[in-house]
């Protein structure tokens, strides 16, 4: 398997380089759609076997083996729940709505769209009602209007999509491709609608709307 020839050549690497790989703390995770799935033998390095799980948390998301977003959000939904309780309690002590705004933003609102691009575009509607109940408990601590998890994901995945466009060096420069018309970006044609909802097709669709 081409992974699993990765792997080796990463192995190589960390020897020569006087690197070493912790295979304890090393986790495999398998994602296959195939309809005829099949056991996978584990992953084996330095002789180790390397644990095989159903989810990690990789820089804070938690990405399942069938790419749902459902732990992820159920994550963020605890975390931004116990935040809540500080902003009721700055409110009990009548802070006026504009300190009550920046606390929403800076404890809150930055762990709802912590990499809101990569996971939010497959989000069920169960989990997108979940998160935006959030918000609006907090407009009503605050008493003052606050942007919807739908517009932050808009707002976040046009600044991320014009970054790239500006960018030539940029690895994912090139699926922004013009039309030869020279005012729409080609779309991604996408079979599955779990691409179709990623954020690259979604990117482009929103440029060439704007």
């Amino acid at each position: 398997m081409a992974s699993r020839e990765e792997v080796r050549e990463l192995v190589s690497w960390c020897k020569v380089n006087n690197l070493y790989l912790n295979v304890d703390k090393t986790q495999e995770m398998v994602v296959d759609f195939r309809r005829a799935r099949r056991d996978h033998s584990p992953l084996a390095i330095n002789g180790s076997s390397v644990e095989i799980v159903k989810n990690i948390k990789f820089l804070g998301v938690h990405i399942a083996e069938n790419l749902t977003w459902t732990l992820n959000t159920s994550s963020i939904t605890k975390r931004a729940q116990q935040r809540l309780y500080f902003l009721r309690k700055l409110r009990e002590v009548h802070l006026p709505s504009p300190i009550l705004t920046i606390f929403y933003r800076g404890t809150v609102e930055s762990i709802l769209s912590s990499c809101i691009i990569t996971w939010f575009g497959n989000c069920t509607a169960f989990d997108r009602k979940t998160l935006q109940r959030i918000v609006r408990t907090a407009k009503k601590f605050i008493g003052d209007s606050l942007p919807s998890i739908m517009n932050i994901y808009i707002t976040r995945c046009i600044r991320k999509a014009t970054y790239i466009v500006k960018d030539p060096t940029h690895p994912s420069h090139e699926l922004f491709t013009l039309l030869p018309s020279g005012r729409r970006y080609r779309s991604i044609q996408s079979c599955t609608s779990r691409l179709c909802n990623s954020f690259f097709p979604e990117a482009i669709r929103l440029l060439n709307s704007g």
